[in-house]
């Protein structure tokens, strides 16, 4: 088994309420949060400490995305729709009033964005009209996190009604999986970068491993106490960190579906409440985990060679 080396580089802090919401810049040097405080800011991981404020709205952010073709970040803004901000110019292009529901994730896809509510509406804008193109009803539940495989061009969405749905983009949106077995809502969901498996995590604390040419399920684990509220692979896919409400980060070795190390307060000086979502930057293969106790934590994680 790999052994684990983890130090903690950084904690941040400047957000007045949970962190909710975490996502990489177009350049990979920088990534974004937003929280209940309905701040946006963003932070450099070469000069970690120095975050700059891009928004300030009144509802609290779940969800953040940003465009690299167009360096455009898109903010979900609870009950309200979305704002685009173009990052080149640090400035709000356009806003658009799309649901009176919370919104849980973002994703673009080409000139499609996709807007997954709390009422199990995926809503897709078409971004050179700045219009809604499209409603799909998937559930009465929310919407809680999608991925997108992008060479098979699929979507797949965890949903609070324990389901995951696996949508193909190439013929507008039409079903082609409903994968159940999660007990609770599905928070967490990854394509692995090869897109061979598709990683789960749910409110049951279970981690599902599936394989992604047939999404017939290959491995169940408890993996955590609490709820997996996210989960992010490694850019060369050979490890996988999730976190949970349990308050720690894990890491597995997802061939194997095998647990390498635990990253919690006791032993890492770790957060001390949940853990909302959690980034494998590609800018330096660092760590970037937010949580419910208003920080930012930078982690190095990495074989130990010795």
């Amino acid at each position: 088994m790999a052994k684990i080396q983890v130090n903690k580089l950084h904690t941040l802090t400047g957000h007045n309420d949970c962190i909710y919401a975490l996502t990489e810049g177009s350049d990979p040097r920088f990534f974004y949060t937003g929280a209940g405080d309905g701040m946006v800011v963003e932070w450099d991981m070469d000069r970690p400490k120095d975050g700059k404020l891009i928004a300030k709205l009144p509802n609290s952010v779940y969800a953040l995305e940003v465009d690299r073709e167009r360096n455009l970040l898109f903010i979900g803004h609870n009950f309200e729709g979305i704002h685009v901000i173009d990052l080149n110019e640090n400035k709000e292009l356009w806003s658009l009033k799309l649901t009176d529901q919370a919104i849980f994730d973002i994703k673009v896809y080409g000139h499609l964005v996709l807007v997954a509510t709390g009422d199990g509406v995926l809503i897709i804008l078409d971004l050179e009209n700045r219009a809604v193109k499209q409603h799909i009803k998937l559930s009465s539940k929310s919407i809680r996190v999608m991925s997108i495989a992008p060479v098979k061009k699929h979507l797949a969405l965890g949903l609070s009604d324990h389901t995951i749905k696996i949508l193909d983009l190439n013929a507008s949106f039409e079903p082609i999986a409903n994968l159940v077995g999660h007990t609770n809502s599905v928070f967490a969901l990854g394509y692995s970068p090869d897109e061979s498996i598709l990683v789960s995590g749910a409110r049951d604390a279970h981690l599902k491993f599936w394989n992604a040419e047939d999404y017939r399920l290959e491995e169940n684990v408890v993996a955590h106490l609490f709820a997996i509220n996210f989960l992010s692979f490694r850019e060369d896919g050979k490890w996988l960190v999730t976190c949970s409400m349990d308050k720690s980060i894990k890491v597995w070795d997802p061939e194997n579906y095998k647990l390498l190390k635990v990253i919690d307060k006791a032993r890492n000086a770790g957060h001390g409440t949940s853990i909302n979502k959690i980034l494998w930057n590609t800018y330096n293969n660092q760590v970037v985990s937010v949580s419910d106790d208003r920080t930012i934590s930078i982690w190095q994680i990495e074989e130990d060679l010795l």
